[in-house]
């Protein structure tokens, strides 16, 4: 599949993003106690790091993030359906949001470029898997996992984990937890791929239920389906009674602080 001008505009203007490694900062910061000057300048980038994701997404729109993982090539079945469901978002209105790299993260941002939507990537400064998908309106990169979990999740109205590792795991389990705890309310949740998760859904429903680490409520929050049209629309209508989100509803930027306001690439 060759590169169509746009895409070769994105990749050319976004050579460096991705492409660094990063430091030991943040693996000497989860080594334990440090120096207080050590640990007073971590959590002032830990600050900026937060301050930047929301001057560039406050006016992004309405998100739906696709978690999944970096492994999957495009000739994969996977592929395809995470491509379906970026196109079935951008259809109804959302932007889509992923990880912002290679996999089924690209997958899902081809598909919301293909049907015309807005894509947006979080990176995370990685050795490797960290490559971005030319398919990216928006990107950004963070040092620090906690921060771009919690922009994957600040701005998106409903999340959908596609077949992945550990990172999809932790992703997923993540926003789970905000919601039993009631941080987040009742936000809808969709694992793609029956199969690949059947596994999961038999430990949720045989072990942690009936062992009674879990409540009902907790199982009854994930939408297992195979049908992108199923979790989109899914997705919509929780979205529409709960934030009244329309697939017309555009934001209004008023950028008090530098915001993007996304109207165009920046």
């Amino acid at each position: 599949m060759s590169l169509t001008k746009v895409e070769e505009n994105i990749v050319s203007s976004s050579n460096n993003w991705g492409t660094n490694p990063g430091d030991d900062k943040e693996k000497v910061f989860l080594e334990g106690p440090h120096s207080r000057t050590f640990e007073f300048l971590n959590a002032f980038r830990v600050f900026f790091e937060m301050i930047h994701g929301f001057r560039r997404l406050h006016f992004v729109g309405p998100c739906v993030t696709i978690f999944g993982s970096a492994r999957f090539t495009r000739n994969h079945p996977y592929y395809e359906l995470s491509r379906s469901m970026g196109q079935q978002l951008a259809r109804r209105g959302f932007v889509v949001m992923t990880g912002g790299g290679p996999g089924l993260m690209e997958a899902a941002n081809l598909g919301a470029h293909e049907a015309g939507g807005k894509s947006v990537g979080c990176n995370i400064t990685l050795t490797k898997e960290q490559k971005p998908n030319p398919y990216l309106d928006v990107w950004l990169e963070f040092r620090y996992f906690m921060v771009r979990k919690f922009m994957l999740a600040k701005y998106s109205y409903g999340f959908i984990a596609m077949p992945g590792g550990f990172g999809t795991l932790d992703e997923v389990f993540e926003v789970l937890v905000l919601i039993q705890t009631k941080k987040m309310d009742n936000f809808p949740v969709v694992l793609m791929g029956k199969d690949f998760w059947q596994p999961l859904k038999e430990l949720l429903e045989k072990r942690l239920l009936q062992s009674g680490t879990v409540d009902q409520e907790d199982v009854s929050t994930l939408f297992f389906t195979d049908s992108p049209v199923e979790a989109a629309d899914f997705i919509l209508d929780i979205a529409k009674k709960k934030f009244n989100v329309t697939e017309k509803k555009k934001p209004r930027p008023i950028k008090l602080f530098g915001e993007w306001s996304h109207n165009s690439k920046e």
